[in-house]
């Protein structure tokens, strides 16, 4: 249980929109000290400024999360201006769409390098030097959020590479809440499951690497861009109500975070087919339109 979060440190990759920028604010409200960092530098600037105007002490950093050396480089700065950080939230994330055999190698690299590898690089610089001050001061307490999504834990088709990556920082958090468990009291972790509300995640195209700028989207990409357009877009929970889960499930110590928890039905039917070895669920039994859109719009081509 954390109730007192004034005078800490927090690290926010992705800080220059959506659920970081949101976490952000909430910090500066409660007297944290933040560490800004984002692969976009003109929101980024405008993050830094905001939460300088909002009393809060800042040092933010352009990072690309998937490179190891820049996230070693991070590290050490944070240790350097601030020491070890009270909490870590490995937020940045990209969106993909297109039928799984249609992404090219880069495709792959660069959502598995930001979903994943940026979570993976959080984690293994962030983790000792918490657990490092844990032991060396018995009343430090930590906290680790992983964003993951509900693609996570479901298997929407046409977003195969998303998938994959999500239900990677699913394992990889409850792995890190157990492995944690086992070698301290003072430190936990919790990973974020948003289902589609408005952030800037279906316009992951405007930080696209420059190599992967003139590859051309296959049909599936085009529609998997649309259909995350209108269901992000049309979100009704907003990403600060989100962030605001973010903080209470911190202060609880509660693992899971769901923006949408009505959504867990569709979970339960994923769980309860594995467990009774039945085939994959058709996803859109709730929305039987859109899968028939869907369909009709790849067999067309």
């Amino acid at each position: 249980m954390i109730s007192d979060f004034k005078g800490k440190t927090a690290v926010l990759t992705g800080a220059g929109s959506g659920f970081g920028l949101e976490c952000a604010r909430i910090g500066a409200q409660l007297g944290m000290h933040l560490v800004l960092v984002d692969v976009q530098q003109d929101a980024l600037d405008k993050a830094e400024a905001e939460m300088k105007a909002a009393g809060a002490q800042v040092l933010a950093k352009k990072v690309d999360v998937s490179s190891a050396e820049q996230m070693e480089a991070l590290a050490a700065d944070v240790v350097q201006r601030f020491g070890a950080p009270h909490f870590v939230f490995n937020n940045a994330g990209v969106g993909s769409g297109g039928l799984v055999w249609e992404n090219s190698v880069k495709d792959w690299e660069w959502v598995l390098g930001v979903n994943l590898w940026g979570v993976i690089h959080g984690v293994r610089l962030f983790t000792p030097l918490m657990l490092a001050a844990a032991k060396a001061d018995p009343a430090f307490q930590g906290h680790i959020v992983n964003t993951a999504s509900m693609a996570g834990l479901l298997t929407p088709p046409n977003m195969g590479i998303y998938n994959v990556s999500k239900h990677a920082v699913v394992s990889l958090t409850e792995t890190l809440y157990q492995d944690l468990k086992l070698v301290s009291d003072q430190i936990s972790a919790s990973v974020l499951c948003p289902y589609f509300v408005p952030t800037g995640i279906s316009q992951s195209h405007r930080n696209k690497p420059a190599e992967l700028v003139d590859e051309k989207a296959t049909q599936s990409q085009l529609i998997g861009q649309a259909m995350s357009d209108k269901a992000v877009s049309s979100g009704k929970v907003t990403a600060a109500e989100v962030a605001q889960k973010v903080f209470d499930a911190i202060a609880a110590d509660r693992f899971y975070i769901f923006s949408h928890p009505k959504a867990l039905g569709n979970v339960r039917a994923r769980m309860e087919g594995i467990v009774n070895q039945t085939n994959p669920a058709d996803p859109f039994l709730e929305r039987p339109e859109i899968g028939e859109g869907l369909r009709a719009a790849l067999r067309a081509v």
